[in-house]
Formats: structure tokens, C-alpha cells, sequence
């Protein structure tokens, strides 16, 4: 994802269940971005499980063959 420059960044912190901004983040280890948006941040936990079933998929795809 590229970002502009200056561009707010918005953060999910799994910890807390929050939106936090970029300035005011936690933890690398507790948190998941970053996002253009704050919608998009308040997604992250549906973004991962979607990408986690795709990735899940091809996987199983590649060893079927």
C-alpha cells in the first residue's frame, strides 16, 4: 500500500480494539498497518481473515496439483 507523503496513517491496535493514528500509535507487536483511512483501520480484523482464507486457498491449490 503506498502512502502519500505526509499522508495520515491510521493503526488497529489488537490490544485496546482501537483506531489509533499514526503519532499516537502502540507497539509494533500490538498492532496492524497501516491504513490510508480510519474505515479501513476499523477493518484490519475482516482484511486479515479475508487474506488469511485466500492465502489458505492457494496453498491448497498449489499442494493439489
Amino acid at each position: 500500500m503506498i502512502m502519500s507523503e505526509g499522508a495520515t496513517q491510521f493503526w488497529y491496535n489488537l490490544s485496546t480494539g482501537q483506531v489509533e493514528e499514526a503519532t499516537h500509535k502502540g507497539q509494533g507487536k500490538d498492532v496492524l498497518g497501516p491504513y490510508p483511512t480510519r474505515e479501513a483501520a476499523q477493518q484490519a480484523l475482516e482484511t486479515a481473515r479475508n487474506r488469511t482464507e485466500q492465502w489458505d486457498e492457494e496453498d491448497r491449490r498449489w499442494r493439489d496439483k
